[in-house]
């Protein structure tokens, strides 16, 4: 089955018509990746299932567009990324800080680079690992742990410009590597706690 259809351009033309053998094909062939992305996205399994599951239902359903498609695995990471965005504003109610906030990560990523956007993702998150052990510390406890500066000063028995110096230095070292997207990045990453940007 897979020679069958190991042509892009030949799976999506037999998608277009129905046939069923290249639907699973495609579906055995990106099920894990897209799960892993969905993953990536939402924390949570069962969430990233669901996606999954409504990517490949609505790749069915709106199969007869997929001939204006030129790139189906950038596609697939596009649709995945839209259903993610669809199950946040489904389970939570979205703040206007949020939303603005959703409008950013809407920019991170553009019509066929959903591939980018991941490998930002990776890029961003090896790049706070790699930040100086106290620089690290301190952004992880504004961005993760959702901590103000005034409480990571008495936490870890520093000066608040100290804990404004270290988070600011952060964000220079992390916009260095992903540039204007980081934004949008931070949000995926940690939510809500990322939105104050220097």
């Amino acid at each position: 089955m897979s020679s069958k259809f190991s042509n892009e351009l030949d799976l999506i033309s037999h998608l277009v018509k129905g046939d069923e053998q290249a639907y699973v094909y495609l579906a055995k062939k990106f099920h894990s990746p897209l799960s892993n992305y969905a993953f990536g996205l939402t924390k949570d399994d069962a969430m990233a299932q669901d996606i999954v599951q409504e990517v490949f239902l609505y790749i069915w359903k709106n199969r007869k567009k997929l001939d204006k498609v030129h790139a189906l695995k950038g596609y697939l990471y596009k649709i995945t990324y839209h259903q993610f965005i669809n199950q946040y504003r489904k389970t939570r109610a979205i703040t206007n800080l949020e939303r603005s906030y959703m409008e950013a990560l809407d920019h991170a990523i553009d019509d066929d680079n959903a591939e980018l956007l991941k490998r930002k993702i990776a890029i961003v998150t090896e790049a706070i690992a790699n930040l100086p052990g106290r620089c690290k510390e301190t952004f992880l406890l504004s961005k993760k742990d959702g901590l103000t500066n005034i409480e990571i000063a008495e936490y870890m028995n520093i000066s608040v410009k100290t804990v404004e110096g270290q988070i600011t230095k952060a964000y220079s070292i992390l916009r260095h590597e992903v540039g204007s997207k980081l934004k949008g990045i931070l949000f995926l990453l940690f939510g809500i706690t990322s939105v104050h940007l220097k």
